[in-house]
């Protein structure tokens, strides 16, 4: 199982621990846990942004490189984009990503 912790706002410190299974989406992880601040309304079909994510360094320059059509949606996000912004439903869980640090946007709308 991999533990991803997930910082729901500003204010939180110690962030939301959830577990998960490698070859999952992020957005698919993120919805099991009940986390709110992950809507994905298109359920991961990559034709919106409510499942809008900031991760955290180290693991962010671990990803896979932003496909462009990931990169064109983030346009779309209700919150500006960051460095660091990707959509959680383009990103498959793998045991190296244990430990892993999301940050979620003030809001998906």
């Amino acid at each position: 199982m991999i533990e991803l912790v997930i910082f729901e706002n500003a204010a939180d410190t110690q962030g939301t621990t959830i577990t998960a299974k490698a070859g999952q989406t992020l957005m698919k992880a993120a919805l099991a846990a009940d986390i709110e601040g992950v809507a994905a309304d298109c359920g991961g079909t990559l034709t919106c942004a409510t499942c809008h994510v900031m991760v955290r360094e180290p693991w962010l320059s671990q990803l896979p490189a932003i496909t462009d059509d990931e990169d064109g949606m983030l346009d779309f996000a209700a919150c500006p984009r960051q460095a660091n912004s990707r959509l959680s439903c383009q990103i498959t869980l793998t045991e190296g990503m244990n430990g892993m640090q999301i940050d979620l946007p003030a809001s998906q709308y």
